[in-house]
């Protein structure tokens, strides 16, 4: 039985995340130290609610730049402690920012250096949203056909982009572009729409000023070949080589995630257990909405979820 280890992105994040892996493992504790040194904020004191920002941490926490580097150091403390004695992935794909924790779980990026990306892509992704204002929705109970035929018929007339950013699941896809077009969709697509709370419209056109930015980072990052097969966003296809890695980031920001076609590779290539390895519970929901009953699905991201899974 093969293992594939996902990893979350933005929205599973919340105050009080690792803190019980930072003080019962080792290992975590290092991460959460280590990347508590390498940033330029209290990143502890914001994910564990501690101290003077226990009163603004739920807010700090939905800023995109804070975001970021805090579930990327959550999933990598997680996986800390799994490298100290569970099972290893014999594949893994990421969430969108996950894709960097999933990089970094498999040896493609040191943990160092996929840190130091993320916290850049959270701001450019932040200044993005600033220079050309955006919104996401989630459409809920609607056909994929039909929300990609609404949203081109939007985006033809002129009236601004709106395009498909996450595939998640069937019945689940989130859209993405200039306010007013996601507003039209959000009224003419069948089924129930949500806004979604975020700073801008992310896997989507608007946001080139920051996949601009990003490339110059990436360019400057060693990435090597992963110890397993990575499941890119952009293709849902596997890969090690560097080069299409690399490739495949540069596009993210502005492509959808393919969520459910990795998923369904991911098991046509062998897995049947799938790891979530982070904070909350979104994932596991996925891979439940998407593949056959009998896939399991389970959490990684506590002390009594990894000890599950390494007895397991």
């Amino acid at each position: 039985m093969a293992t594939a280890f996902l990893f979350p992105g933005q929205g599973s994040q919340a105050v009080g995340m690792g803190h019980e892996l930072y003080e019962q493992h080792d290992e975590a504790r290092a991460c959460f130290e280590a990347a508590n040194d390498l940033l330029d904020f209290d990143l502890l004191s914001l994910m564990f609610g501690l101290g003077a920002e226990a009163d603004t941490a739920t807010e700090k926490l939905k800023q995109t730049e804070i975001t970021q580097p805090a579930l990327y150091t959550h999933s990598l403390a997680a996986m800390a402690v799994l490298d100290a004695g569970g099972p290893e992935p014999d594949m893994v794909a990421g969430h969108s920012l996950g894709e960097y924790s999933a990089l970094a779980a498999a040896g493609a990026l040191s943990f160092e250096d996929g840190l130091r990306v993320v916290r850049r892509r959270g701001e450019l992704m932040g200044e993005a949203g600033e220079r050309r204002p955006g919104r996401m929705a989630a459409v809920l109970g609607a056909d994929t056909a039909h929300v990609e035929e609404v949203c081109e018929d939007i985006s033809a007339n002129g009236d601004g982009v709106v395009r498909p950013a996450n595939y998640n699941a069937p019945g689940q896809i989130v859209i993405s572009g200039d306010v007013e077009a996601v507003e039209q969709a959000t009224e003419a697509v069948e089924g129930r729409a949500m806004p979604l709370p975020v700073s801008g419209a992310f896997h989507s056109p608007l946001m080139e000023y920051a996949r601009e930015g990003l490339a110059e980072v990436l360019d400057a990052v060693p990435v090597e070949a992963p110890r397993c097969p990575v499941y890119p966003n952009v293709t849902a296809e596997p890969t090690t080589d560097p080069d299409e890695i690399r490739r495949c980031l540069r596009e993210q920001l502005l492509s959808p995630v393919q969520w459910a076609p990795t998923l369904r590779r991911m098991q046509e290539d062998g897995a049947a257990r799938f790891v979530e390895v982070g904070t909350g519970q979104v994932l596991q929901g996925l891979v439940g909405r998407t593949l056959d009953e009998e896939d399991e699905a389970m959490g990684a991201g506590t002390p009594e979820e990894i000890a599950r899974l390494t007895e397991a």
